[in-house]
């Protein structure tokens, strides 16, 4: 609950919090009370101070009788500078039971009742499928990014009869340049010179850099989760191989997933392991020394990580 207090901080201006208790009552015998002492203390200014107090003290209360359980969290209000009378006195008249009750009931209309349970813009973080709340802020972002994203696959907007390069400029200076194979995967050519077009690509970072395999950018959520709202088939050439550095792909979940989006990667090695599973768009002509150049990065490993370089813009050129 710290960390994404302190990441509501940092992103004040886009999320507004909503605390609700759920007070597991079957299971937590003093999941009421406790709540019921959180809201007492927040008539006074002081929510989280009690919120986190109670936290860091469970192991002196959890065995407590209700009556000694008042006692101890009027000690807590003393503790943290509150006026003891009126925290008592609202503790035992039950003034915000109800209210903690009402949204409990409400919430078990979701039918999801786990603690903690984080709902975004009415969107439920899906806990089992990110493995934990670790990813949490790049959901966020994601249900952020929704506003931005296309509503179908986009119209076409190359000729295959042409030849495309993309230029990849950074912000902190260099270019990356791409030879497209459009005659080759057209489809998935068209999606990334489309995206380039509009600008999808500009300010976005490289979120994903690991020395000897690839280097990954595309997302403007920078979580690894980001997706431009719809997705391209797998265009898979027999004779195109991961075979050398600078050979560009583009992610997905695997061969026949449907899961390509906005998302590439461009490869520091031969990695032969790839073949056949990642649609492959092109071949970097030069720039390798930006690209070897990028900051290291593993979203996978968590901790603190540096920032990752951003993309200024890519322009097309057709020949």
């Amino acid at each position: 609950m710290h960390s994404l207090r302190t990441y509501l901080l940092d992103t004040s201006d886009n999320l507004r919090f909503v605390y609700r208790h759920l007070p597991l009552m079957s299971i937590h015998d003093k999941s009421l009370i406790t709540a019921e002492a959180s809201e007492a203390a927040a008539a006074q200014g002081k929510f989280w101070e009690m919120h986190d107090l109670l936290f860091e003290r469970q192991r002196d209360w959890h065995s407590l009788s209700e009556a000694d359980m008042e006692s101890k969290l009027v000690e807590y209000a003393e503790e943290l500078g509150l006026d003891t009378e009126r925290f008592s006195q609202e503790l035992s008249d039950h003034v915000y039971r109800q209210q903690i009750l009402d949204g409990y009931n409400d919430y078990k209309e979701y039918g999801q009742l786990a603690t903690p349970t984080y709902v975004v813009n009415n969107i439920f973080y899906p806990t089992d499928a990110f493995g934990g709340f670790g990813m949490l802020q790049g959901f966020i972002s994601l249900v952020e990014l929704g506003d931005h994203v296309f509503t179908e696959p986009p119209p076409q907007v190359i000729d295959t009869d042409k030849d495309y390069q993309a230029t990849i400029e950074m912000e902190k200076g260099g270019e990356i340049v791409i030879e497209l194979y459009d005659d080759l995967v057209p489809v998935n050519v068209n999606n990334f010179v489309f995206l380039a077009q509009q600008g999808w690509y500009d300010g976005v970072s490289f979120h994903r850099v690991i020395p000897g395999f690839v280097a990954q950018s595309g997302d403007p959520t920078g979580s690894g989760l980001g997706y431009p709202g719809y997705r391209c088939d797998d265009e898979i050439v027999p004779s195109l191989a991961y075979d050398k550095p600078g050979v560009v792909g583009m992610a997905s979940g695997g061969p026949g997933t449907s899961s390509i989006g906005s998302q590439f990667f461009i490869t520091y090695d031969a990695l032969p392991q790839l073949d056949g599973n990642y649609t492959i768009i092109g071949q970097v002509v030069e720039g390798m020394d930006v690209v070897n150049d990028l900051t290291p990065r593993d979203p996978s490993q968590g901790g603190n990580l540096p920032p990752g370089d951003v993309i200024k813009t890519i322009t097309i050129e057709e020949n």
